[in-house]
């Protein structure tokens, strides 16, 4: 009889820890492979662990509410099933990165085999925190025996986190067992199955245990209470406290990039009032005769903005070291748009992939699937940072401008406020018109005034005369 424990797993992006929200079993409770066993926060998504082993629940390693190390254990499973280990090996040349592996699940959504259990951010780099933070070894199932060696003792499973490359391994006849992965610490990736299916030697490896599936985003709920605290004075105010909230989760992060942007970036913000009555017109007459395709405002404003990023580059850049030790301007043949998606567990930033080459329908409804997406924390970490400029449609909170914070490491933000009615001069005569006021702040180091007003007058003049710009995209 052996007991094996499954250390938390890096759950994403080099993350160090993650916020134990609920357990899904108990000690005695009988459990299979990719089984749920405990619901976890990260600093991205609420996320399921499944067990990498079969067995019966021996011990659990942490309470609800609790904080857990990546790399420290989860939970203890008697009898239970090795699981692959991820071992903290740096790349080898020419092996894929897991992020391939996560896009290979994308396009191939109707995957069943298995949990279909993908695991966020295993060997990307980067991260939203802060610049001083190292990244733990990722033993993410290292098995420890508490039984004598004999009882413990067992043959390695195959390293398959992909369920994709599960399937095509599983239909094409191929023994996962007896490939060697090219992949991070001997991991199985694509690659080598499509090498076995054409007939490529493959170094033999032990007999297989069954595989680990390893967790995707969930839908988060809503965000947890504060800790009540009863009896409890503040000593600088002398008031009572209420409570008392940990900073940790979602919020930790974006409390850790919106002080990154505003310590490194030098931002300057421009402004300007738009009249944007015949932009209102023109999608009430599409409305009319299409009323089931008709893209949103934001998606047409969006469309404008794409329009003027290609004008105006240099607020589609980043800021990054160069390899002689200074600092590089980085451009982009395209643009990752991302926009501000209010959640229950903060505000999130997904962003359109390659926007400028969609249509405004096409934008519109990358819009509404996002938006879905990041308010069930299922938003992958792809979709979550590799924005390359922002529109922030904050009029939707009822305001009309806002010194917004630009998204790290990106250049630039421009922000809408709410449309209302104002009186507005038209042809020497006031009149009352539908005015909204747009808003960008910009990275001072990679553009002047010049640049920044200009971007921002191009996006005003499509709204008051939108026709004149459509007609050209």
């Amino acid at each position: 009889m052996s007991i094996r424990t499954f250390l938390l797993p890096d759950l994403g992006e080099g993350l160090t820890e993650a916020d134990l929200v609920t357990w899904l079993v108990k000690v005695g409770d009988t459990v299979v492979i990719d089984q749920p066993i405990a619901e976890v926060e990260t600093a991205k998504s609420m996320v399921e662990v499944p067990s990498p082993y079969a067995g019966t629940v021996h011990q659990l390693h942490g309470a609800a509410g609790e904080t857990m190390d990546v790399g420290k254990p989860l939970i203890s499973v008697e009898d239970g099933v090795a699981a692959p280990a991820a071992a903290a090996a740096p790349a080898t040349e020419g092996a894929l990165t897991y992020r391939e592996e996560e896009r290979a699940g994308v396009v191939e959504p109707e995957e069943e085999a298995g949990s279909g259990n993908v695991l966020i951010g295993y060997g990307t780099p980067g991260g939203l925190g802060n610049k001083t933070r190292t990244r733990r070894p990722r033993n993410a199932a290292t098995a420890v025996s508490t039984a004598p060696a004999a009882a413990s003792a067992g043959v390695p499973a195959p390293l398959v986190i992909s369920p994709i490359v599960r399937r095509m391994a599983r239909e094409n006849g191929i023994d996962v067992a007896s490939l060697r992965g090219s992949g991070i610490g001997g991991l199985i990736v694509r690659s080598d199955v499509e090498a076995a299916i054409s007939g490529g030697a493959s170094a033999p490896v032990a007999a297989p245990l069954a595989p680990v599936a390893v967790p995707a985003p969930v839908a988060a709920p809503a965000a947890a209470a504060p800790i009540a605290v009863t009896g409890d004075q503040d000593a600088r105010s002398g008031l009572g406290i209420a409570a008392r909230t940990p900073m940790k989760g979602v919020r930790k992060t974006i409390a850790a990039a919106m002080s990154r942007s505003r310590s490194e970036i030098p931002e300057a913000t421009v402004w300007v009032d738009v009249d944007a009555t015949a932009l209102l017109e023109l999608r009430a007459s599409m409305k009319a005769s299409n009323p089931e395709t008709t893209p949103g405002l934001l998606a047409l404003i969006a469309r404008f903005t794409l329009a003027g990023l290609a004008k105006y580059p240099e607020l589609n850049t980043r800021i990054q070291p160069a390899a002689d030790g200074g600092e590089e301007i980085l451009s982009f043949n395209g643009v990752n748009l991302g926009f501000a998606a209010q959640t229950d567990r903060g505000l999130m930033v997904p962003s359109i992939q390659n926007a400028d080459k969609l249509s405004a329908r096409g934008i519109d409804a990358e819009l509404k699937r996002l938006t879905a997406v990041a308010r069930s924390g299922k938003a992958t970490p792809q979709e979550l940072t590799s924005g390359t400029f922002t529109l922030n449609n904050y009029g939707v909170f009822g305001v009309d401008g806002s010194a917004a914070i630009i998204n790290y490491p990106e250049a630039a933000i421009l922000g809408v406020g709410r449309i209302i009615d104002r009186a507005w001069v038209v042809d020497g005569e006031l009149a009352v018109r539908k005015v909204t006021e747009l808003t960008l702040t910009f990275d001072h180091r990679v553009c002047d005034g010049g640049t920044a007003g200009g971007f921002l007058r191009f996006v005003a003049d499509a709204i008051e005369n939108p026709m004149s710009v459509l007609a050209d995209l």
